[in-house]
């Protein structure tokens, strides 16, 4: 399986149905067509970019799923973690300190037990599947080059996904996570959707104030949403 980006052609990117046309406008764009000359250009440089389907999450959750959105700053930039999910690592792989903090946070909130290690490990393509949108703000990374391609398009598809999502009628829930994620708070609806915010789940940030990650309680809030909204709707029903 790859483990890098190896085309610069979203043709082999695939997404699912509900997401295409927003992203073929976005290809189409200025912006899309100097992001993809710019991941072009690198690519025939020899850079190594993470990871190998950016568009993953567009791929296991279609917009008409989403209930959750979680959002993260750009993918892992070592070899063999980023898998086009924020956060999420391949079955099997050493879990990032990120993630082991999230899996920390879920025990302490929740009492869920820690994902068995080596299957599933950190995949949280189960996530995913289930109607969890997990985005970063920025899609595509060199190795050992945090944030190196933050600015170059990216954001511009991102914030049109999270404009489309906030003005759907279906109420969701987004947690931001980190002030790259926090920056896109502007762009959802208050009153049809819950948001939550905290610092990035990394051991830098993850204790400390204003906001800190441990003990932020999101994923006890995202429960009590969720079971409020399915007696929400059997009500309405």
């Amino acid at each position: 399986m790859a483990t890098q980006l190896t085309s610069g052609d979203p043709a082999d990117w695939p997404v699912a149905s509900g997401w295409r046309s927003l992203v073929d406008e976005f290809f189409e764009s200025d912006a899309g067509g100097k992001l993809l000359g710019f991941l072009r250009e690198r690519l025939d440089a020899g850079a190594v970019i993470f990871p190998p389907r950016p568009l993953r999450a567009l791929e296991l959750t279609p917009p008409e799923s989403v209930r959750i959105v979680i959002l993260g700053q750009d993918p892992y930039h070592g070899r063999g973690q980023a898998e086009g999910l924020a956060f999420s690592v391949p079955a099997g792989v050493r879990l990032p300190p990120s993630l082991r903090n999230i899996f920390k946070e879920l025990q302490r909130d929740l009492d869920i037990a820690p994902p068995a290690f080596p299957e599933p490990g950190g995949s949280l393509v189960r996530w995913a599947e289930c109607g969890v949108l997990l985005l970063n703000t920025c899609l595509t990374v060199e190795e050992a080059q945090p944030a190196s391609h933050a600015g170059r398009g990216w954001e511009v598809l991102t914030d049109s996904m999270i404009r489309h999502l906030s003005a759907r009628e279906q109420p969701m829930l987004f947690m931001l996570w980190g002030a790259h994620a926090q920056g896109k708070k502007s762009l959802i609806d208050p009153g049809r959707h819950k948001i939550l915010v905290a610092n990035h789940p990394s051991p830098l940030s993850a204790a400390r104030p204003p906001l800190p990650f441990l003990g932020c309680g999101h994923f006890g809030q995202a429960r009590a949403w969720r079971i409020a909204q399915e007696a929400l709707s059997t009500r309405v029903q």
